[in-house]
């Protein structure tokens, strides 16, 4: 074992140990008290039921976080990546797709090995409180569709990336960069018109009282907005949500029927509200920006470790090549990782924050915010009260409770 296993291993422990200390602080905050702004929305019943949720929940990470790290660990110190290599080498299919299917052989077998998980997490857990509403049919063709994406549109980009590491040179990764960088915005593009409608039928929200209030508030606050549209989330889950996503004339506001379903005009609209302040506040457009340098960062430090014999001596890899120090690198780059993800979760609770008073400040009020946020987090049975470390490990978004008692102090 030389310093990069070390390096690696101990990256991976810190950060398994580390989600482990945090899953049981989280266990140690589920009581049976209701915190007193949800008084009047949550009763015994439906409280109760939401904390055995977040139980449930909070084992099956453990259970599926401890599979995959002993997994990880056996097919490394046996010698997996080693014996894959020689196997795919063997087939003589040439350098690049060799290396496609090395890689390609990875991540097939994570896929399968984390097939239980997923359907134990739908089909148990989800179906137990309520919420699955995704049939086995559904669940296979999602599994179809998705492999088929990946395929066509991850298999190009991969090849391209090893094509030009092996044979550009010391500015490959700039290449790179730039070829991941017009893939991204190529993506963010079609997706609201051409990948999410595989998944989701989108509609346009039908004239109402609701269409008519959403476009006078957009109007209100100079937004432009083509048309709003309803997701068919039913289809899978009971859950509610609403984005925003896509650019230019792409872009789309979606609501979830299920948000329809549940909530009134002000609610919505407030809801809405949130996600145009995303836009107005440039949090889409500096997510972006964010993510584009964390790759280009992300590649150019990956140039240093594709010819690093050690990293290959690590997993027991006598073979030196792109395709497999792609795979290695990324266990290399945990740490890093782990610590831009937190950074990443940080701005995004921040940026909910902003966008919360954004839309309390346009709107005028701040009970139909307030409100829609109590009843999304009965009806997605919420974790009202999680251990700050889980909420600075895992939390994208603020708790929901933290989100009202800062609008209602910037808002009286």
């Amino acid at each position: 074992m030389n310093y990069y296993s070390l390096i690696i291993l101990s990256a991976i422990l810190f950060e398994y140990a580390t989600n482990i200390i945090a899953n049981f602080l989280n266990f140690r905050t589920l009581n049976s008290k209701i915190p007193k702004e949800f008084e009047n929305v949550f009763d015994d019943v439906s409280y109760e039921k939401s904390q055995l949720y977040s139980k449930a929940k909070l084992k099956f990470d453990i259970v599926e976080s401890t599979f995959g790290l002993l997994v990880l660990i056996i097919f490394w110190f046996t010698g997996g990546f080693s014996y894959l290599d020689d196997m795919v080498r063997s087939l003589g299919c040439g350098y690049i797709f060799t290396g496609v299917i090395y890689i390609g052989i990875l991540l097939l077998a994570r896929a399968i090995l984390s097939l239980p998980f997923r359907i134990y997490s739908i089909f148990v857990i989800e179906e137990k409180f309520g919420f699955n509403k995704t049939t086995p049919k559904i669940f296979v063709t999602d599994i179809i569709k998705g492999t088929f994406l990946s395929v066509l549109l991850g298999g190009p980009l991969l090849i391209l990336v090893i094509a030009l590491f092996e044979n550009v040179g010391p500015t490959a990764w700039l290449y790179c960069w730039i070829a991941s960088f017009i893939f991204i915005i190529f993506i963010q593009f079609i997706a609201p018109t051409w990948i999410m409608p595989l998944f989701n039928k989108f509609n346009p929200l039908p004239n109402s009282d609701l269409k008519k209030s959403i476009f006078a508030y957009a109007s209100s606050v100079n937004f432009s907005l083509r048309d709003v549209y309803v997701m068919d989330g039913s289809k899978r889950s009971n859950k509610s949500n609403a984005f925003f996503t896509g650019f230019g004339k792409n872009k789309r506001i979606v609501l979830f029927d299920t948000l329809i379903q549940k909530h009134n005009v002000q609610e919505l609209v407030a809801v809405l509200a949130h996600e145009i302040g995303h836009f107005k506040k440039k949090h889409i457009l500096s997510g972006l920006i964010i993510s584009i340098l964390h790759l280009g960062l992300m590649f150019y430090i990956l140039s240093f470790f594709l010819s690093e014999e050690k990293l290959f001596d690590a997993f027991y890899t006598k073979n030196v090549s792109v395709y497999a120090g792609l795979i290695f690198f990324g266990l290399l780059f945990t740490p890093i990782e782990f610590i831009l993800s937190l950074f990443m979760n940080a701005i995004s609770r921040r940026n909910e924050y902003e966008a919360d008073r954004f839309a309390v400040e346009t709107i005028g009020c701040s009970q139909p915010m307030i409100d829609a946020l109590k009843k999304i987090s009965l009806n997605n049975l919420t974790d009202l009260t999680p251990h700050p470390f889980y909420v600075f490990l895992n939390y994208s978004h603020p708790p929901i409770l933290h989100r009202i008692q800062a609008i209602s102090r910037f808002h009286k």
